[in-house]
């Protein structure tokens, strides 16, 4: 199997608790999530990589392959990992199962930026607003010339000194996906927590403390990434509009 979609999903969340399971129109966040990707991503093989048996149930019965990991596992990307080890895809496209807008043009990005040198792809967009490049929730990315990651922060990065209002164009925002090399996720699996990590709590740190390339395409837009009642909030009137 040349590339593959596994979408890493937990229950355990501390902003909206159990929130993957939370109905919309009688349907569960993560079932939305998974009849988008199908919709816009066909070509590719679709596997969930699950922390509890409840997740795994609720996918089953609908249709889609589980993979069962260990719910204690620090984060999205060592459950790929783990799960790969069964699924054995070449290369593994990661898409968040609360991204239920998800654009198939943005996950086949992922997969022409693993074409180039680096170990790893994710995607970022411009920021809109100052009060959305303010918001640490949102995370921001900061680029060399090649377009590879230099860091990520809840910060805003760059910090401008003069701090003119417009200040936040010259900043990226970093969207949740991610691909990459089975190589890569193996390695990965074998690193310690990094210190960065543990400080702005961004599993992809971990690979930039290590020497790893993170290729950074750009979008025109983020999708809507449901981590709050706000989020959903914002989900159900974009599909009022559509």
């Amino acid at each position: 199997m040349k590339t593959a979609i596994i979408v890493p999903a937990r229950l355990a969340s501390q902003r909206f608790p159990r929130k993957l399971l939370h109905l919309v129109d009688g349907k569960p966040i993560v079932l939305w999530t998974a009849e988008r990707i199908r919709q816009e991503a066909p070509e590719y093989p679709l596997y969930f990589a699950v922390g509890e048996p409840e997740l795994a149930e609720t996918l089953s019965a609908a249709g889609y392959e589980t993979v069962l990991t260990d719910p204690d596992l620090p984060s999205g990307t060592d459950r790929i990992a783990a799960a790969n080890e069964t699924i054995g895809a070449d290369r593994v496209l990661n898409v968040q199962a609360d991204e239920p807008l998800i654009s198939g043009t943005d996950i086949r990005l992922l997969d022409r930026l693993l074409d180039g040198q680096a170990d790893l792809a994710t995607v970022a967009t411009p920021f809109h607003s100052a009060e959305e490049f303010a918001d640490s929730a949102r995370v921001k990315v900061v680029c060399g010339r090649q377009g590879q990651a230099l860091y990520f922060s809840r910060a805003g990065i760059p910090f401008e000194r003069n701090a003119p209002a417009d200040s936040y164009q010259k900043s990226l925002r970093h969207i949740g996906l991610y691909g990459y090399t089975a190589a890569f996720l193996r390695a990965f699996a074998g690193l310690p927590v990094g210190t960065l990590e543990q400080i702005e709590k961004l599993e992809q740190l971990r690979a930039l403390e290590n020497g790893y390339r993170i290729a950074v395409g750009i979008v025109d837009a983020a999708g809507i990434g449901i981590d709050t009642p706000a989020d959903l909030e914002a989900f159900t009137r974009a599909r009022a509009a559509r």
